[in-house]
């Protein structure tokens, strides 16, 4: 398990963290699991200033601890990464893009696309029928352009707090 970042509007996207909360952060990227007595051991604190930090932390919206699974191993055959292009306000679009369970990821972006949206389906029908019937018909969506995951070389998030 590895805690991994949450809605940015929670966060409103910067942190003022210090860095007693950073290296718990780190801590936990390292591994999910590890007991709050060994950060605590790591940072300079005691299992209940730890526990208390990282309850603090994830009310906050600054993280969360989940278990990061393999798509393809829990029975999601096709990813996708779709560019999306809005008319108009993009920001409910986005919104309602994020409502989509099979969406797991959407970014407003600069650039050739407003909206950048990765996907996890069962299998090809399955996106099919997401993109056609439900995201394409969205109002304020003028087009979308797909790009279908064939392998997935890397996924971490174990990239710390730099």
């Amino acid at each position: 398990m590895a805690p991994v970042a949450r809605d940015s509007k929670k966060t409103g996207g910067s942190s003022s963290l210090d860095a007693v909360s950073l290296a718990i952060i780190e801590q936990l990227q390292e591994d999910g699991r590890r007991p709050y007595a060994a950060i605590g051991k790591a940072v300079g604190l005691s299992e209940a200033a730890v526990r208390q930090r990282v309850q603090k932390l994830q009310e906050q919206g600054v993280m969360q601890i989940v278990a990061v699974t393999d798509p393809l191993t829990v029975g999601f055959m096709r990813q996708a990464m779709l560019g999306i292009t809005v008319d108009g306000d993009v920001e409910p679009v986005a919104d309602a893009l994020a409502q989509i369970d099979e969406v797991d990821y959407v970014v407003i972006a600069a650039g050739s696309y407003d909206l950048l949206v990765e996907i996890v389906c069962h299998d090809d029908d399955h996106l099919l029928e997401l993109i056609n019937k439900r995201i394409r018909t969205m109002p304020g969506v003028r087009s979308t352009e797909s790009f279908v995951y064939l392998k997935l070389r890397k996924q971490t998030y174990t990239w710390g707090t730099r």
